[in-house]
């Protein structure tokens, strides 16, 4: 505790750091601000009903967490973070397929300026087609993000006027615009990457509450065993995220005029959790793409059994199709996305091409595959821990129906991630003067 303590009193020690995190905390308080300030045009009566319908989870529930409460509670900054999070996973998809990115990747800081002006446009124009989206949706009802039948009793915009909605977009258009220039703000002046602290500060914001209504919901007993299950979870969480897997790589000596190079031995890590949360993100997406769809089938007939379908099943977490959907959905992702991460043929052809070998594999094809095997065994617990994580909201709602369990993996998830990684790098600045860190 008392090392605890002078961690903190020298992390102030430093003007410049201290600086950086005062910085930091303005822009979270601006940015948590936004997302209570109200759009234009909306019914507040209507706004009790959507949030009492986004505590049960699902695709809104998914959303609204990633926005801090600001969706339902359709504030200027309602959009929060995830359209830039989809930006930037479809510009990493991109990457694989399209030469130019691929180029642009390979060009250092100049290629990668090109990547972020990239995903910052089409982060904007996500955020149009969301916008958009979700006043039509909300206006109808709410569709399938309530799922249940319980859409058909909010309406968010009565007077629906084309001037109206066009200034609604636009504003949730330009909120979000704004909330990515706070993120880059931290990240080149405060301390941390500012998006990934204002995704921490959204999942953050909602615990207290959350804890209040399980208590409310299942009483001490429940509450006390989910907050036991949490912190366990949270033990577990941190030993995974730290979890990789070494492979020794040993680079033969050369001379090169009067010097000698190589000899030395070092290591390639390979996480066991390759992807972090973005597994979970791109299997909420599949899954909210039906949803989005259901809104435009037809109100009678095919249309009205498949919009009911839907609604039962691929909205509602405590249903087993969901449930068995949405974790195998994970599990495909987390391989998907570490083999876009990890390339064994291109590692394989860095480490051949620096003269390095890993001991007992030949260079070359026999190097490719014994990194793939590793990659295909390693991938795997990371892969089952994600949709264990992630579906245990789900399970918790199906046995014992709480209707809002607040400390879910997905939040323990990017807490932990972020938490660590904001703490590797004040540690950093505190090393560089000579000061004691955080983590020992």
């Amino acid at each position: 505790m008392r090392s605890t303590f002078s961690s903190l009193k020298n992390m102030f020690k430093v003007p410049d750091l201290r600086n950086k995190i005062i910085f930091t905390l303005v822009i979270i308080a601006v940015y948590r601000l936004g997302s209570w300030v109200p759009l234009p045009g909306i019914d507040f009566k209507q706004l009790q009903s959507l949030e009492s319908a986004s505590s049960k989870g699902g695709v809104l529930g998914f959303l609204n967490l990633f926005s801090g409460g600001g969706l339902t509670r359709f504030a200027v900054l309602g959009l929060g973070i995830m359209p830039y999070i989809t930006a930037e996973i479809i510009i990493q998809l991109l990457i694989v397929v399209v030469p130019k990115f691929e180029q642009w990747r390979d060009e250092g800081a100049v290629g990668q300026k090109k990547l972020t002006q990239t995903a910052r446009y089409l982060t904007v124009a996500l955020a149009l087609m969301q916008a958009t989206g979700l006043a039509f949706v909300f206006h109808n009802g709410g569709g399938g993000f309530l799922g249940g039948g319980q859409g058909t009793t909010i309406d968010l915009i009565p007077k629906f006027t084309v001037p109206r909605v066009l200034l609604i977009v636009l504003t949730m258009t330009a909120g979000t615009a704004f909330v990515m220039w706070l993120g880059e703000l931290i990240t080149q002046r405060g301390i941390g990457q500012g998006m990934s602290l204002l995704i921490f500060t959204n999942v953050v914001s909602g615990l207290p509450s959350g804890g209040a209504a399980v208590r409310a919901q299942g009483g001490n007993f429940k509450f006390f065993v989910i907050l036991a299950l949490s912190l366990g979870l949270l033990v577990a969480i941190v030993f995974v995220e730290q979890g990789q897997r070494r492979i020794p790589v040993t680079f033969a000596k050369r001379v090169v005029g009067r010097r000698m190079y190589g000899g030395q031995s070092t290591y390639i890590p390979m996480k066991v959790n390759t992807g972090g949360v973005i597994p979970i993100i791109f299997a909420s997406s599949v899954l909210y793409f039906p949803v989005l769809l259901s809104n435009v089938l037809p109100s009678q007939g095919w249309g009205r059994t498949l919009q009911n379908f839907i609604s039962q099943h691929l909205v509602t977490p405590s249903n087993w199709v969901y449930i068995s959907l949405y974790g195998l959905l994970i599990i495909g992702f987390a391989y998907f996305y570490a083999a876009i991460q990890f390339d064994p043929h291109q590692q394989a052809e860095i480490i051949r091409k620096q003269g390095g070998y890993i001991p007992g594999i030949r260079p070359g094809p026999p190097t490719e595959r014994h990194l793939q095997n590793i990659l295909n065994r390693i991938t795997l617990p990371g892969a089952l821990f994600l949709a264990f994580i992630a579906l245990l909201p789900s399970l918790f709602l199906a046995f014992w129906h709480i209707t809002r369990y607040p400390f879910a993996g997905t939040t323990l998830l990017i807490s932990v991630g972020v938490a660590l990684e904001t703490m590797k790098q004040i540690d950093s600045q505190l090393m560089m003067r000579n000061y004691e860190g955080f983590l020992k």
